[in-house]
């Protein structure tokens, strides 16, 4: 591993770098497009041959290679009412990954098994 340059101390309000929104990637644009505007409640409001914005933070952008891993990173949904965004969730399509952690939340899968989890608010 090659050792780590060292930068000058620069206020983090002076970068101009934050997180703009979240994509994941979709084999059938559609289909995960239906399960997060569904799970979320968010519209479409941008689309594309191969992307499809959910509201201002999240977007689903097709790939043609299949998820064959777990995810480096997920999401993390606070429930008001936890039985009934689990009952959504599978209704939609998602599947359960484990039970419950803590009695504070749950991992899951959407359609195409990308990892996210539901927590008790």
């Amino acid at each position: 591993m090659a050792p780590r340059r060292k930068h000058a101390a620069v206020p983090l309000t002076t970068l101009g770098i934050r997180i703009n929104g979240i994509v994941i990637d979709a084999n059938d644009l559609d289909r995960l497009a239906q399960f997060w505007s569904g799970l979320l409640g968010l519209e479409i409001t941008r689309r594309e041959d191969n992307w499809i914005s959910l509201g201002p933070d999240l977007a689903l952008q097709s790939v043609p290679e299949p998820k064959t891993a777990k995810n480096r990173i997920h999401l993390d949904l606070v429930a008001d009412d936890f039985a009934a965004a689990v009952a959504r969730a599978t209704d939609l399509g998602a599947t359960p990954v484990a039970d419950i952690q803590e009695n504070l939340w749950q991992v899951w899968q959407d359609p195409e098994g990308n990892e996210f989890c539901i927590c008790v608010s």
